[in-house]
């Protein structure tokens, strides 16, 4: 049986889902079959006579110069990947195999759009990448520029943003780039104002120019002074939105579709999950050096400072001076007016001494009524007499709360370094010793350190047992 040869007829490259192209030496297009209008929304009339690089993402063009000229020398390129801009203005990943082909002095290819291959390759790295990056950061302002260019990997994100709500629900920006690439401080008050919308109602927002009519009144005057085209996406989390991921850009530099909000939201979830796990781990840190009731030191983080300030003033030759103050009778607080009171006093009594003080200087909570300061470079026992009376007097003016009014008074002590010990136990010791015994001199004075000024009359004539 013989071999019968086959030409196809006309129209037969049309039926090919992949897109055949021909371009010539000044990388014209001369000849598209049908599928390119699927692929790139163009006609194969529309593209004809266009250049060729004008339809590469800005980004991708070198790349894809360099790939053209070595076709046009005789290398055949196989799988080659690069990224088109869709009349509709969508960005379409397409992998080509192109010839170069002599006898017509053309550039044949075939084009196969890849988008959805791309895009879960590129939501599975995505993950690995965010998983990767809340080990390796440590805190939050680290994580958040590894998070820009993971996202700027998967969409254009010239402008990008991490919106936190706090406590009190309002907002922050740990990070903030704006649409050309600056750093900047916090959004412009539009911008701002549609990254809380997201946060609030907890779901995504695109604006373009075609959506910005669509918007709500109070949206859409917000948006005017925003980036032309803005995606804000939920930051999820099992309580509500923890904030919002925006990314923006110009008419030269983005333009987000349908198709970025879902890739975004999905983002958004690794996100989310990457920021609680390191807020928790902060949490934890800061639980750990910190008083959870004053917000002070604990003692493990005086005690590091305090070996940091003796190693400092050993290697300079300068002095320091610890304060160890202890509150009077403050056991009849608690017995009297029980330990809310209490837990007040001390907090209060936190933010007095610590008003009294220098930014550098260190005020530290390290047991029940006892707080440590630690006097940076004051080396005279007399410049720290000065602070420790300044304290007193703080003290003196009365604590309310509610309805109670307690007057308090506390018993200080002073050690200066090296004039009373060369290290943290000889230190503390002297100035622990000196407190009490400005206790016991007020004592024996017959003072009565704490006072209710106005008492339930339930609780007026309480003996003092106070230690």
């Amino acid at each position: 049986m013989g071999i019968t040869s086959f030409t196809p007829p006309a129209g037969f490259i049309d039926l090919l889902n992949d897109a055949v192209c021909a371009v010539d030496v000044d990388g014209r297009f001369v000849y598209l079959s049908a599928a390119c209008e699927r692929i790139f929304g163009y006609t194969p009339e529309e593209l004809v006579g266009t250049a060729m690089i004008e339809l590469v993402a800005p980004e991708h063009r070198a790349r894809t110069l360099a790939a053209a000229a070595d076709v046009m020398a005789g290398a055949a390129q196989h799988n080659f990947e690069n990224c088109y801009m869709r009349k509709d203005g969508r960005r379409v990943d397409i992998m080509w195999s192109v010839r170069w082909s002599e006898t017509d002095q053309l550039r044949v290819a075939v084009a196969r759009d890849v988008t959805a291959r791309k895009r879960g390759e590129s939501m599975r790295a995505a993950m690995y990448a965010i998983s990767e990056a809340a080990h390796a950061a440590k805190d939050l302002v680290s994580l958040c520029p590894l998070i820009h260019r993971i996202v700027n990997e998967l969409l254009p994100a010239p402008g990008f943003a991490i919106a936190l709500r706090d406590e009190l629900d309002q907002l922050s920006f740990p990070y903030n780039v704006d649409e050309h690439g600056r750093p900047a401080a916090a959004p412009l008050p539009g911008a701002g104002a549609l990254c809380a919308h997201v946060a609030q109602v907890a779901r995504p927002l695109l604006l373009t120019p075609e959506t910005l009519p669509l918007l709500p009144a109070e949206l859409r005057e917000a948006a005017r002074s925003a980036a032309p085209y803005w995606l804000g996406v939920p930051l999820p989390a099992s309580g509500g939105a923890i904030g919002a991921l925006v990314v923006s850009g110009s008419p030269e530099s983005a333009y987000f579709t349908d198709e970025d909000k879902e890739l975004l939201q999905f983002v958004s979830g690794q996100v989310a999950t990457a920021i609680e796990r390191l807020r928790l781990h902060e949490q934890l840190h800061y639980l750990a050096q910190y008083d959870a009731l004053t917000r002070l030191p604990n003692r493990q983080l005086f005690h590091d400072r305090l070996d940091s300030a003796l190693a400092r003033a050993a290697r300079n030759g300068t002095g320091f001076s610890l304060l160890y103050l202890d509150l009077d009778k403050f056991k009849l607080v608690n017995d009297v007016h029980g330990h809310a009171a209490g837990d007040l006093l001390l907090h209060q009594m936190a933010q007095r001494i610590t008003q009294c003080v220098r930014e550098e200087d260190t005020v530290a909570r390290i047991g029940g009524d006892e707080f440590v300061v630690l006097l940076e470079s004051v080396a005279q026992t007399d410049d720290a007499a000065r602070v420790a009376a300044k304290i007193a007097l703080a003290m003196d003016e009365p604590f309310r709360f509610g309805n109670l009014c307690l007057d308090a008074r506390v018993s200080i002590g002073i050690a200066a370094y090296p004039r009373h010990g060369g290290n943290a136990q000889q230190l503390l010791k002297h100035a622990d010793e000196a407190m009490y015994g400005n206790k016991k001199r007020a004592r024996a004075e017959g003072s009565d350190p704490i006072v209710p000024l106005e008492a339930d009359p339930a609780v007026v004539g309480v003996n003092d047992t106070g230690a």
